[in-house]
């Protein structure tokens, strides 16, 4: 999967790169995100760490893949702005990252195995503290059989992200479209805003 990604960045460019997700600069420019501390965990074309780095966040930025890493430098100098670039696994962290006040995960979580999703989960909390927020996009509708592999969906079923998170985390459906279904094809997305509990 890595080098899949490594050739779509450097030789192709990402269908997603539609500059910063409207959620999230809503969340930003109404006030209801102050700048703090974020990182970006699977962060792709960098369009959202730099955006928060131009509204004054101090940025982290996290891929596994090294062309989205020199993508997102480059980009990033592009715009003079500064942010922290780091290759590494969300589901086997390599380095102690320390905590941040927002955490964004457009895409990522939704693209893991089954499996890794429940790693992903552990190597997250570590990031977190009390009042923690996080910005979460994920596909979502209800499943067929032929969208469901042993250790891999095609994306979550409403409903699943509240179950996953909420030990952790007051969840918040923000955004999303209806699900659109024909005998082929299913589609549907929603952004969830998460803040870390202090029980936690």
């Amino acid at each position: 999967m890595r080098q899949g990604y490594d050739f779509l960045y450097r030789y192709i460019g990402a269908p997603w790169d539609i500059g910063p997700r409207a959620e999230l600069v809503e969340l930003v420019e109404s006030g209801r995100i102050k700048s703090c501390r974020a990182v970006d965990l699977g962060c792709g074309t960098a369009s959202n760490v730099i955006f928060l780095a131009q509204h004054g966040f101090d940025v982290t930025r996290v891929d596994f893949s090294s062309a989205a890493i020199e993508l997102g430098k480059k980009r990033a100098a592009e715009k003079q702005v500064e942010v922290a670039f780091f290759q590494d696994d969300l589901t086997n962290l390599s380095r102690d990252y320390g905590k941040f006040d927002l955490i964004v995960d457009y895409g990522t979580f939704d693209d893991l195995t089954l499996s890794n999703r429940s790693k992903y989960i552990q190597n997250l909390l570590t990031l977190t503290q009390p009042g923690t927020k996080m910005v979460l996009f994920v596909f979502e509708w209800p499943l067929r059989w032929w969208e469901k592999w042993k250790n891999y969906h095609f994306a979550l079923e409403p409903g699943e992200v509240e179950t996953i998170f909420s030990p952790y985390f007051s969840v918040e459906r923000i955004a999303g479209t209806e699900t659109a279904t024909t005998k082929k094809v299913s589609s549907g997305n929603s952004t969830y805003l998460f803040q870390k509990m202090k029980c936690q």
